[in-house]
C-alpha cells in the first residue's frame, strides 16, 4: 500500500503544480492585459481633440474603447448603417 501511495503521490504534485501555473498564468495575463489599457487611456487622454477626431472618436469615448479593444468601432457604425 505504501508502493501505490508513492506512485501517485509524484502523478498528483504534477497535475496541482500544473494548476498552480495555470492559475498563475491566467492572473499573469489580466495583470498584462489591465495594465495594456491603462497605458492605452493614457495615451488616448493625452492626445488633442482634433487627434482623437482624426483616428474617429472623441474623449467621452475613451473609456469605452479601452475596455472594448477587440471590437472596431468603425465595423460597428458601418453595419448599423447597412441595417
Amino acid at each position: 500500500m505504501t508502493m501505490i501511495q508513492g506512485t501517485m503521490w509524484p502523478e498528483r504534485t504534477s497535475v496541482s503544480t500544473r494548476r498552480v501555473h495555470s492559475l498563475i498564468r491566467k492572473y499573469w495575463d489580466a495583470f498584462l492585459a489591465h495594465r495594456d489599457r491603462r497605458n492605452l487611456r493614457g495615451t488616448l487622454s493625452g492626445l488633442s481633440d482634433r487627434e482623437l477626431m482624426d483616428i474617429g472618436t472623441t474623449r467621452g469615448e475613451i473609456d469605452y474603447v479601452v475596455s472594448n479593444c477587440d471590437i472596431d468601432p468603425r465595423d460597428i457604425v458601418s453595419h448599423s448603417r447597412a441595417a
